[in-house]
């Protein structure tokens, strides 16, 4: 589960992490335990990696399944979207198992999004947050992207 946490002037929160290969921005959230629910998977996620209080889960806004090889293992994930709106605040990691992956916390406003030369994951993150500030949630589960190395 990941969480694309927006504040009211459209700026988005992420991560800068490194598995092993080379720097990726991603948004918070990981896996969830055995039982879990969306909504207390996040709750948990967003506590570790952020000190994040999750208010309430907002909508599913996209759905990707990813096929990688890290650290010489293929990985299957499966991966959903909430949007958060949130103001923002200054994350602080409290208990993050991955913390050691880390390597900064940033607000991207729309324009760095798109136009920056990093690694956004997902791609279509400034997609994502423009679609949802012009029609609102989606009106049924989005679509799947899938992405394979």
């Amino acid at each position: 589960m990941r969480a694309i946490l927006l504040t009211p002037d459209d700026r988005v929160l992420l991560m800068r992490v490194d598995y092993g290969t080379g720097d990726w921005w991603i948004t918070p959230g990981g896996g969830a335990e055995p039982g879990e629910t969306a909504e207390q998977t996040l709750r948990r996620e967003l506590a570790e990696e952020l000190g994040f209080a999750l208010p309430a889960l907002g909508p599913l806004v996209w759905r990707r399944r990813v096929a990688m090889t890290l650290r010489q293992r293929r990985w299957r994930q499966s991966e959903d979207y909430f949007l958060i709106e949130t103001p923002d605040f200054v994350p602080v990691i409290r208990n993050a198992p991955e913390a050691g992956a880390i390597r900064e916390f940033r607000w991207w406003s729309l324009p760095e999004m798109r136009h920056t030369g990093e690694r956004l994951a997902p791609a279509a993150l400034p997609r994502i947050v423009l679609d949802y500030r012009a029609n609102g949630p989606p009106g049924s589960p989005p679509e799947i992207e899938i992405v394979e190395d």
